[in-house]
């Protein structure tokens, strides 16, 4: 299947934008199926708005950082936790509830390789 740039006017500003077979190709790749309806500066300040931050992917600005811009992401929030099964201390990206064991780097690796998919 050959993909090529196609021309889309954004629902917000009205501003036509092009879709890149690049692009194109990332939604695809993820199991996206509707094309975009906001040019890269809408969805951006639609972003921000909803206070997500922003980055919009754009093929102008995917070369200068890789893709997303993972680096432009907040931190996540960690949490402080005895590890249930060797008792060190660990950091996890949830607040332990106490109904469920929490597992350090290390043993999460071993609990998570015993596990049957």
């Amino acid at each position: 299947m050959t993909l090529l740039d196609r021309t889309l006017t954004c629902r917000d500003c009205g501003q036509q934008f092009v879709f890149t077979a690049g692009e194109q190709e990332f939604y695809h790749s993820r199991g996206l199926t509707n094309e975009p309806g906001r040019c890269p500066g809408c969805r951006a300040a639609r972003k921000q708005q909803r206070g997500e931050g922003g980055y919009a992917y754009s093929s102008e600005t995917a070369g200068s950082t890789g893709g997303y811009g993972q680096s432009d992401r907040p931190r996540r929030q960690m949490f402080s936790a005895v590890c249930s099964t060797c008792g060190k201390d660990a950091q996890v990206p949830f607040q332990p509830r106490g109904d469920k064991p929490v597992y350090c780097s290390d043993c999460f690796e071993t609990v998570r390789g015993n596990r049957s998919f």
